[in-house]
């Protein structure tokens, strides 16, 4: 003690004890709360990210229910007939534009 006090010494020197040993453990507790923080943040970070592949999904089978709506609301034979003309278009344009480009490299 550096000078006499009204207090007794072993009540000072736990007091000083538990200052320094609060002082010693702050770096410790601040690495703590920042992890949790951390984890924390991660985990509000995946539920998200499996709340959008929920939505995701849902949007997906309503497209694809749409889609099955909109082939059944069809003519059979109209659009089977479509279907085979569809499938036909440009495959005789596609050949020629590319055989067109293989000659360019020769």
């Amino acid at each position: 003690m550096a000078f006499p006090t009204a207090v007794n010494d072993q009540v000072t020197d736990a007091v000083t004890q538990s200052n320094v040993k609060v002082i010693g453990e702050a770096p410790a507790v601040a690495l703590g709360n920042l992890y949790q923080t951390m984890a924390h943040s991660t985990g509000v970070l995946f539920e998200n990210a499996v709340s959008a592949q929920q939505q995701q999904n849902t949007l997906a089978l309503a497209a694809a229910n749409m889609g099955v709506m909109q082939i059944y609301a069809l003519d059979t034979a109209t659009g089977a007939g479509a279907a085979e003309k569809a499938g036909q278009l440009g495959v005789a344009d596609n050949l020629t534009s590319l055989m067109t480009v293989l000659k360019s490299f020769q």
